[in-house]
């Protein structure tokens, strides 16, 4: 969600940034044209008022054009600015560089024009650093009499002003880049706020899904709605587990307080088959059918037990506890003709011990149940990554597409195996024992023929839960 977020909000900040940066930066432009246009204007009203003291005639006509001749040199030399003033027919009274000309077309020319008719030229176009060919012309009238008698103009080169205005875009662009690197990091602070209690919330509700229904999410940071929906979510897991445990309570209750009056059952039973032939069939179904509501009776109970108990988890050799597990039922095997062998080389895994013993008994004592005589079950124990794996392999009927979907419910049994004994629950402690530790249990076909059942148990510790998810175990 973060890599979906982050783009987001950096995009809209760096628009905004964007969009207050281009006006600054022609507004920075625009007032430093405006600051290098004012001090032209400055000096071509210098120069006009010079220009007003030189007459078509009279005496000392030749020295005051001199001294105006002279001060357009001087300021053409410092400033590198060519400067003239011209009669209105377009003679030039003064100019420098001497024979300085105003062209024919062009700002320069439309800036004379407008102060042929009484006005100062109006702010130039806009210089930008990207026109190295770019100049500026000022020009002002020289009023005698009420009348507009000659012209001054000036033509700036805009090396220097594009300089500045460029030095000024890159402060700008500098703060600007500031700006964005704070703004990322804000978003990254801002986003790791906001999901965080969404993290938490998914990771506690894995946990719920895998098993560990006491896991709680910390409501304690994130915004109001994030922390009003933690609290939400732990007031619905405290409900779900409540009536979780009092339905494996009731399990438990129901099977332990069923096998005392099924056990007198079975003595009377046992009793009143002493005072009838021996061998009646009828009475021997019957006890069948008391000794078979016993069994199911004791795996309700082993499954309410393997649900609600907490796992043991211990780094445990998976190798040496397969291979005690296989020497345990190694003469049940042989008594039926059946080859069990084990075979995988040595590795650990995070595991309860007793729970998975418990499950390898039951997955061994399934696949001995179905193997024909003379055939082969073998036990295989491999590493894959982060995983432990016990693969239980036999060569019986196996299972078709559909029955492999439903091994493992509760109750479950093929149609074509309801006279082997069992109640269907077996595998179903064993998966509830697996997922209480983290482990799992998985059914597949077996080449050429039966049933392949993967035990799969974690090679990692697993994570403290309020120090990796920031959960709460009560």
């Amino acid at each position: 969600m973060r890599t979906r977020l982050l783009p987001l909000l950096i995009v809209l900040m760096a628009g905004v940034l964007l969009a207050l940066g281009f006006p600054l930066a022609v507004s920075m432009a625009s007032a430093y044209q405006q600051t290098v246009v004012v001090d032209r204007i400055d000096d071509t009203a210098r120069f006009a008022a010079l220009a007003q003291y030189v007459t078509e005639s009279g005496p000392g006509i030749d020295e005051r054009k001199a001294t105006l001749q002279g001060e357009l040199l001087r300021y053409q030399d410092v400033y590198g600015i060519h400067a003239g003033v011209f009669y209105r027919d377009g003679s030039a009274m003064a100019a420098a560089p001497e024979g300085w000309r105003v062209p024919d077309e062009g700002e320069l020319r439309r800036a004379l024009v407008e102060a042929r008719l009484g006005r100062r030229s109006h702010d130039p176009p806009q210089v930008w650093p990207w026109q190295p060919d770019a100049r500026l012309a000022v020009a002002s009238p020289v009023v005698r009499d009420g009348d507009v008698v000659a012209v001054v103009v000036t033509d700036s080169p805009t090396g220097q002003l594009r300089g500045r205005i460029l030095r000024g875009w890159l402060v700008i662009a500098a703060g600007e880049c500031a700006a964005m690197l704070l703004a990322v990091g804000a978003a990254f602070r801002l986003t790791g706020w906001v999901l965080r209690p969404v993290r938490v919330l998914d990771a506690a509700t894995h946990d719920i899904a895998t098993g560990r229904l006491n896991s709680r999410v910390a409501a304690g940071g994130g915004p109001p709605e994030l922390r009003r929906l933690a609290r939400s979510f732990n007031e619905m897991a405290d409900n779900v587990e409540q009536v979780l445990e009092q339905q494996r309570a009731f399990v438990a209750d129901a099977s332990h307080q069923l096998r005392n009056p099924l056990a007198a059952l079975l003595l009377r039973i046992e009793l009143l088959a002493l005072e009838l032939p021996e061998g009646n069939e009828e009475i021997a179904s019957v006890q069948a059918e008391g000794k078979r509501l016993a069994q199911v009776l004791d795996d309700l109970l082993g499954l309410a037990l393997a649900e609600h108990a907490s796992a043991d988890l211990r780094l445990t050799d998976i190798k040496e506890l397969a291979a005690e597990r296989i020497a345990a039922w190694r003469p049940l095997a042989d008594e039926r003709g059946v080859r069990l062998t084990g075979r995988g080389p040595a590795v650990t895994a995070w595991a309860d011990p007793v729970a998975l013993s418990s499950a390898l008994d039951a997955v061994i004592d399934n696949a001995l149940k179905f193997t024909p005589r003379g055939e082969e079950v073998t036990v295989e124990v491999a590493a894959r990554g982060d995983t432990t794996t016990v693969v239980v392999s036999d060569n019986g009927p196996g299972l078709t597409d559909e029955e492999l979907g439903r091994v493992g419910d509760r109750f479950w049994r093929s149609g074509r195996h309801q006279n082997v004994k069992g109640s269907g629950l077996g595998l179903s402690i064993t998966r509830a024992l697996l997922a209480a530790g983290g482990g799992s249990l998985d059914f597949a076909r077996n080449d050429p023929h039966g049933l392949r059942v993967t035990v799969s148990l974690p090679r990692t510790e697993p994570p403290a839960v309020a120090g990796a998810y920031g959960l709460t175990d009560r």
